[in-house]
């Protein structure tokens, strides 16, 4: 009995268990589109602009086809349902991440949250706590936002 139980925690009790890899699916892009779906799902409701969004970011920023996209996303849901915490994806992006693609998916998680034209408190939280997570300083937060807000049309003050 207690093999399984370290089995379950891993060698130690303060390791995570390790996810199964997904053949064909890089784990980085596993590990953001989860944070990116968290993100999209913190105000109660995945709507249509924040999936388009999210399939746009899948194109643009990692080169997927859409039928990669889609399958992407949903792997990340299966991923993010099964996730305790936060610390399983940003642990994938702090290890393979410099600061400059950090910020890069810090403005991609701003603009997402701008996606349906309202912040929802819980989403500034969620997408605050993420960056904290992947050791960005407030600094480059503030960046992101507001680089966020000028491509989605709005004044960077307007972003809060």
């Amino acid at each position: 009995m207690l093999k399984a139980i370290r089995s379950l925690l891993g060698a130690d009790a303060g390791e995570q268990p390790a996810a199964e890899p997904t053949p064909g699916v890089d784990p980085i892009h596993l590990a953001a589109c989860a944070l990116l779906l968290d993100i999209a799902w913190a105000d109660g409701e995945f709507s249509e602009s924040e999936r388009a969004h999210i399939q746009d970011v899948l194109a643009r920023h990692f080169g997927l086809r859409a039928g990669d996209g889609a399958r992407l996303l949903a792997l990340a849901e299966a991923e993010r349902a099964r996730a305790v915490d936060h610390f399983t994806f940003t642990r994938v992006l702090q290890a393979n991440y410099d600061l400059g693609q950090k910020m890069v998916l810090a403005e991609v998680m701003w603009s997402l949250v701008l996606a349906d034209g309202r912040i929802a408190d819980h989403e500034q939280y969620l997408t605050r706590k993420i960056c904290n997570l992947l050791e960005l300083e407030p600094a480059y937060l503030a960046t992101a936002k507001a680089a966020a807000a000028r491509a989605a049309g709005r004044p960077p003050g307007a972003a809060e």
